[in-house]
C-alpha cells in the first residue's frame, strides 16, 4: 500500500510507539485565525494536484477551480491511467483553459501520490480510497502543502494514529487542512446547529440519523476478474467492497450522518456503542456489510442512533431528527430544515452549494494568509464511525476508553497450598475500548501483483475486537 522508499510511513510503527493506545483528538479547541508561514500572493497562480481521479476526486477538482479563478490543475495521480484521462476530459470541458496536466505530470501506480506531491504543486486534493488516506495525508503535510482531505481519514486504528499525527504536524506548520465533511459548510446546517447549541430545543434527549441509499459500487463476481490480475489490483479496482480500503459503508458514507451527530453533541466523544449489522446481498469476494444500526451513548445517558443501508429496492432517505426537552430539529424531511416546539423556526435563506463552500473556505484562507484546520473534528468523527462498525462487526459493547481500574494482583497463597495455586494468576481483562484498539487491516507495503487475502466477512459473536 505504500512506496517502499517512503520508510518514514509505517502504521505499525505508530501503534508500537503509542503502546497500542490511541490518542483522542483534542475537541472544542479555540478556533482563532492564525497567520500562515507563507502568504500566497493574490496574483500568483495556485497549482493544484489531484490524488485520486474518480468521480469524487474529479468533482473536488471542479469545485477547487470554481473556488479560485487564478488556479490551475497541473498534476494528477491515480492507481490507473484510465481514471486520469477520464478526469482530464471531464474537467477540460468545464474549464478548458485551466486544466494543464502535461504527460510528465500524470502519475500512475500505488506510489503515484508521492510523485505528485514532489512535482511542485501548492495545493493537494486527497480523494483516493480512504484506506490510503493516512499515508497520503502524511506525505502532503511533510511536504508543506495546503490540503483538501476527503472523508473518512482512516479505516482502522493504525491508520487513525498516522492521520492524527499528520493533523498535529499540520497545525505546527500552519497549513490549511479542510475536511470533506461538507455538511459543516452548508449554509442552512450552520444556522441549524447554531440554534441547536443556543438551546432552542432545550437539552438534547436523543438523535436518530439515517443514511438509507442503494449500493454504491457492487462487487462483481470473481469470474469477471481478468486472468493474471493480482489480488491487490482486483481489490483496489473494487475498493468499496473491502474494509481495508473503504472502511465499510458506515465509515465511508454514513460517516456524514455520524459527523452531524457529533456536531450536535459539541464534538465530544460518546461513552459507548452497541450495534448490529449484516449482509443481505451476496458479497461475492467482498467483506463488507450492507446495513448497520448503531446506538451510541453519550455522557448523561443520551442515546444517538445511526442507521444506514445500501440495498436495492428499499426506501431511501437521509435525515436527522434531533429531539430536545423543548422541541425537535428536523433536517432532511421536506425542502428545508425546521424546529418544531416552543420556538418554531424554518430555514428560509439561500442554500448555497456546500461542496463549493468548503473549497471557497480553503482557497480564501490561502489567499488571505490565514489557516483553517478541520483536523481534530474530522479525526474524531472518523474514529467514532470505526467504533460503531466494530460494535456491529463483533456484536460487543465497545467503550470509547477503558476507565476501569486494573485488576488487583492475586492474594499470595498460604503456605502448604498446592504449588499450582501459588502460581495462579488473575485472568487478563480484555478491554473493549476504542482508544485501546490495535486494529491494522492491511500491511504497509502492498503491490498490485501481490497475493493478499483480507479478513473474512465479519460474524457478530465470532469476530473479535482488535
Amino acid at each position: 500500500m505504500s512506496d517502499p522508499a517512503a520508510s518514514a510511513f509505517s502504521r505499525r510503527r505508530f501503534l508500537h510507539a503509542s503502546g497500542g493506545t490511541l490518542l483522542a483528538p483534542a475537541v472544542l479547541t479555540a478556533t482563532g485565525t492564525l497567520q500562515a508561514q507563507q502568504k500566497a500572493d493574490s496574483n500568483e497562480t495556485l497549482k493544484i494536484g489531484l490524488i485520486g481521479c474518480g468521480g469524487r476526486g474529479t468533482g473536488a477538482a471542479a469545485q477547487a477551480l470554481g473556488a479560485d479563478y487564478n488556479s490551475k490543475i497541473v498534476a494528477m495521480a491515480d492507481a490507473f491511467d484510465t481514471q486520469i484521462e477520464s478526469s482530464i476530459k471531464n474537467l477540460s470541458t468545464q474549464f478548458p483553459d485551466r486544466v494543464d496536466v502535461q504527460p510528465d505530470k500524470r502519475f500512475t501506480g500505488l506510489d503515484a501520490y508521492q510523485k505528485l506531491i514532489d512535482c511542485g504543486v501548492d495545493v493537494v486534493l486527497l480523494a483516493t480510497p480512504p484506506g490510503f488516506r493516512p499515508q497520503h495525508l502524511t506525505a502532503a503535510v511533510e511536504a508543506g502543502k495546503h490540503i483538501f482531505c476527503e472523508k473518512p481519514m482512516a479505516v482502522d486504528a493504525a491508520g487513525y494514529l498516522v492521520a492524527q499525527a499528520a493533523v498535529e504536524k499540520a497545525k505546527q506548520k500552519k497549513l490549511n487542512l479542510v475536511a470533506g465533511f461538507c455538511w459543516r459548510y452548508s449554509t442552512s446546517r450552520i444556522e441549524c446547529y447554531k440554534r441547536l447549541h443556543d438551546g432552542q430545543i432545550g437539552d438534547i434527549t436523543g438523535i436518530l440519523a439515517t443514511y438509507y441509499a442503494g449500493p454504491v459500487k457492487p462487487m462483481p463476481p470473481s469470474a469477471g476478474r481478468p486472468q493474471g490480475m493480482g489480488d491487490v489490483e482486483w481489490q483496489v479496482r473494487n475498493w468499496y467492497n473491502f474494509s481495508w480500503l473503504s472502511g465499510d459503508s458506515i465509515v465511508e458514507q454514513a460517516v456524514h450522518s455520524l459527523d452531524k451527530i457529533c456536531w450536535a453533541m459539541q464534538d465530544q466523544p460518546p461513552v459507548s456503542a452497541m450495534g448490529t449489522g449484516g449482509r443481505q446481498i451476496k458479497a461475492e469476494d467482498g467483506n463488507i456489510f450492507d446495513h448497520f444500526h448503531v446506538a451510541y451513548e453519550w455522557a448523561g445517558g443520551t442515546l444517538c442512533h445511526l442507521t444506514n443501508r445500501q440495498i436495492t429496492g428499499c426506501h431511501n432517505e437521509v435525515f436527522d431528527n434531533i429531539q430536545g426537552t423543548k422541541g425537535r430539529l428536523v433536517i432532511g424531511k421536506g425542502p428545508a430544515p425546521f424546529i418544531d416546539g416552543e420556538k418554531r423556526w424554518r430555514w428560509r435563506g439561500e442554500e448555497k452549494n456546500m461542496y463549493d463552500l468548503e473549497h471557497q473556505a480553503l482557497f480564501n484562507a490561502i489567499r488571505k494568509g490565514e489557516v483553517i484546520n478541520d483536523g481534530d473534528r474530522m479525526m474524531s468523527s472518523t474514529l467514532i464511525a470505526i467504533m460503531g462498525r466494530e460494535a456491529a462487526y463483533t456484536g460487543q459493547k465497545i467503550l470509547w476508553k477503558d476507565d476501569a481500574p486494573p485488576a488487583p494482583p492475586p492474594a499470595p497463597a498460604d503456605k502448604g497450598k498446592d504449588k499450582a495455586a501459588k502460581q495462579e494468576k488473575a485472568p487478563e481483562r480484555v478491554a473493549l475500548a476504542m482508544l485501546s484498539s490495535k486494529q491494522d487491516l492491511a500491511p504497509d507495503n502492498l503491490k498490485f501483483g501481490d497475493k493478499f487475502e483480507p479478513s473474512p466477512l465479519p460474524r457478530p459473536g465470532v469476530t473479535k475486537f482488535a
